[in-house]
């Protein structure tokens, strides 16, 4: 009967995923999108029979189709770390589920396979800028400083990558990407054996560095805002840069917004990393918000509402 695999494309739901078929290979469907393209069970059409595995993405954001779908019949398996509400009551779904602070979806799948492919799971949770908890769930594995920054790289590189308003916006799409690494069982082959990261590192770097040029439009003790202009480097590098930012300074909240061809932003919002708390609730009082307390955004946000949002930024955060 036909599977489907349903994953954010960032690189907690590609690593989540990978972990998860190298344990249990099995021929499926892929179906995935830019980080930001989250309403991916909107996608999937089965029937009685058929199943699906769903990574990394918003229960509650998927509601309505995760209900058709058990609805008609399709058994469905979950890992998520954002926000979910209510679970639904069906015999057909089973879920694993977890909204802290310090967790990831390849973190949740990593227990689930009870450890079996450690190192993506630790890349995994480098790659949301989950770093202490990177390091504390890769205690195990005996790294150098030199491997632990190996893997940090990689979860960056694979995270930068899924940002963009559009696939045309990124240097792989998601699911190619996917299929880049899906050969390798240890993250360190693939780093020196494939050509992938060398690209995706030089890619990343020069985003890096004007990204570093842009001043903020917003600065206080408590919160800095970027404004980015209407480029493909300002939505690639949205979500590494705003994590960069977070690191440096772990006391403030960040949001970077990009300017979208319409007029609209795209904004990503991080919560100070000391409370890693916060973001979500922001986001959620604008249409197109959403994330989970650490890390989130919105997709669309109206250029009128962009005084709005700081408000209620400063508000959230002092």
């Amino acid at each position: 009967m036909p599977h489907f695999d349903v994953f954010n494309g960032d690189a907690d739901g590609i690593c989540a995923l990978h972990q998860l078929r190298l344990a249990q290979p099995r021929e499926s469907t892929l179906v995935t999108g830019v980080k930001r393209d989250i309403n991916l069970l909107k996608r999937v059409h089965g029937q009685s029979g058929d199943t699906a595995t769903v990574l990394d993405i918003s229960l509650d954001k998927n509601r309505d189709d995760l209900m058709r779908l058990l609805g008609e019949g399709v058994r469905v398996e979950y890992f998520d770390h954002h926000f979910a509400g209510e679970l639904p009551e069906s015999p057909n779904l089973t879920a694993q589920i977890d909204t802290a602070g310090d967790v990831c979806t390849g973190l949740l799948v990593n227990r689930f396979l009870d450890g079996a492919y450690l190192p993506w799971a630790v890349t995994a949770l480098f790659g949301d800028n989950l770093h202490d908890a990177a390091r504390s769930a890769a205690a195990p594995l005996d790294l150098s400083e030199s491997q632990l920054g190996q893997l940090e790289t990689l979860g960056t590189l694979l995270n930068y990558n899924g940002y963009g308003s559009t696939i045309e916006d990124l240097y792989f799409s998601p699911d190619d990407l996917y299929r880049k690494i899906q050969p390798y069982a240890d993250p360190f082959e693939f780093i020196t054996s494939d050509t992938t990261f060398q690209t995706l590192r030089d890619g990343y770097e020069s985003d890096m560095a004007r990204a570093g040029s842009i001043d903020p439009v917003m600065e206080t003790e408590r919160c800095a805002v970027f404004s980015f202009p209407n480029e493909s480097f300002s939505r690639r590098v949205s979500g590494v840069y705003s994590n960069q930012l977070a690191r440096d300074n772990p006391h403030r909240a960040h949001a970077l917004a990009s300017l979208l061809p319409s007029g609209e932003f795209l904004v990503s919002v991080r919560a100070p990393l000391e409370t890693k708390s916060g973001a979500d609730d922001l986001c959620r009082q604008f249409p197109t918000g959403g994330g989970r307390k650490a890390a989130a955004g919105i997709n669309q946000l109206p250029a009128d509402q962009f005084q709005p949002f700081l408000d209620a930024m400063q508000k959230q955060f002092n």
